[in-house]
């Protein structure tokens, strides 16, 4: 290939991946006006329904006790369902200490070989032991499961919001996920024995996984609300009893065993014909992670099981309950992680082209610059930015007006780099799928203890 091909090429890839980000700038737009045009959800009267929380746990004594107290405290009236996934550490202990004080902590014991199977199979022990223990002549389209993580903080309001009359109060919701916020996002130094190199890139990384789920997935869950396709998260989703029931079959399975638990779970309930909702006016805090290789197993994780979801696709074109907007942004989601691997070799390619003809023809390649290049040059890095930065100035906006807004410009332009990291992410589960490796990865929680806080307050 010459230089005038050279340049052709680099000038065809890089509009080729303008028009993949033109695409994908369209649609940031669009989440971006669903996210500010919001408005508050009505609550609704807790009492019209009897709660009941999972807190799947395996090897949390560090956390649970302190999250058990809280929960007692700030939701006496509702039933706590924690799954000992055969802990080897004091977990079990802690909340049979708990249970011997309050019949509204049960222990739900899981030992090996039938544990450590997976989050999905903890959940199903949990559903199982809960279906036991109801009364047979219970209205179980009152009985709301909710399912946090062992260092959980729910919002005192979250039970009142979830009974609003757009949510549970609505009789074909059947699955509802309050947003998420980091618990640790204003700590300072994460790493107490750090350099102080080491804690800046860890609060930085705390504060991006802020970002992330307060402005960026916020926005894409707003935006469901409308296409009617509101997906479910790990951490603060609440389904309705008899909706697991329906998904349950004679197995009294609901969970199915994807590592993406939590969207299969609010994939199968809107293809049984219930609604999903969103809500931000209640949200539960958990821990963001600092390290970077927990963080990349985090996410290898997620993404290997919105891959083994692809699965799925067929259904939801065929399913009559879903709209054809739900559908399309389903098969978005779904598609995504592959669009990443896709898009390992497309947008790197024009600079690495860039590069070698700069070194090697540089005439032709000022030329190339001085005759458009540099337009679509400079497009082509502004589009791959800008539409991930943006998030940063919304957070200000929208979450912590407080902060000052240049350092949230910093940390949207730090989020944009988060971002390309979700292609090393895709590479690795792609690997993870061809080799056949589906385990559990569980991520281990960070090393120093937090200090989980007060009591959250219910004001937004």
């Amino acid at each position: 290939m010459n230089q005038f091909q050279e340049s052709a090429f680099v000038g065809l890839s890089m509009a080729l991946a303008l028009v993949i980000s033109g695409s994908f700038t369209v649609y940031v737009i669009l989440l971006v006006i669903s996210y500010l045009r919001a408005t508050p959800q009505p609550s609704g009267d807790a009492r019209d329904f009897l709660w009941h929380f999972f807190i799947p746990c395996r090897d949390e004594e560090s956390v649970i006790g302190e999250t058990l107290d809280y929960l007692r405290e700030h939701f006496p009236d509702v039933h706590l369902w924690v799954i000992d996934d055969d802990s080897e550490d004091e977990t079990a202990a802690i909340v049979q200490e708990h249970a011997a004080r309050s019949r509204h902590v049960h222990l739900v014991p899981r030992r090996r070989p039938y544990a450590r199977t997976g989050k999905s199979h903890a959940l199903n022990a949990a559903y199982q032991r809960l279906d036991d223990w109801l009364p047979e002549d219970v209205d179980r389209t009152t009985v709301v499961v909710a399912i946090f993580d062992a260092d959980a903080r729910p919002s005192t309001n979250v039970l009142d919001v979830c009974a609003g009359p757009r949510l549970f109060g609505d009789a074909k919701t059947g699955a509802v996920q309050i947003e998420v916020r980091m618990v640790n996002r204003n700590i300072r130094k994460p790493l107490p024995n750090g350099t102080q190199l080491q804690n800046w890139f860890g609060r930085t990384l705390v504060r991006l996984q802020d970002i992330e789920f307060r402005a960026a997935i916020s926005a894409i869950q707003m935006s469901r609300r409308t296409t009617k396709s509101v997906c479910m998260g790990g951490n603060g989703q609440l389904s309705r009893m008899s909706a697991l029931d329906q998904l349950a079959r004679q197995d009294r399975e609901p969970w199915r065993g994807s590592l993406l638990e939590d969207f299969e779970l609010g994939l199968h309930i809107m293809l049984a014909g219930y609604r999903t909702g969103y809500a931000t006016e209640a949200w539960v805090d958990q821990e963001a992670l600092y390290s970077l290789p927990r963080f990349m197993t985090q996410r290898t994780r997620w993404c290997q099981g919105t891959m083994q979801c692809m699965r799925y696709l067929p259904k939801a074109w065929r399913s009559p309950h879903l709209s054809n907007a739900g559908v399309i942004e389903i098969s978005y989601y779904l598609i995504q992680p592959w669009l990443w691997l896709v898009g390992t070799v497309i947008y790197p390619l024009p600079i690495l082209i860039f590069l070698n003809n700069l070194v090697l023809y540089p005439d032709p390649t000022v030329t190339f610059l001085q005759t458009g290049g540099a337009v679509e040059f400079s497009l082509y890095l502004v589009f791959g930015i800008a539409q991930f930065a943006v998030w940063g100035v919304l957070y200000h906006q929208r979450c912590e007006p407080s902060l000052a807004l240049h350092r949230c410009i910093g940390w949207g332009v730090a989020y944009a780099v988060m971002i390309y990291l979700f292609y090393v992410v895709a590479w690795r589960a792609f690997g993870r799928l061809v080799i056949g490796r589906a385990g559990w990865a569980k991520t281990r929680r960070n090393d120093e203890a937090l200090v989980l806080g007060q009591p959250v307050a219910s004001e937004a």
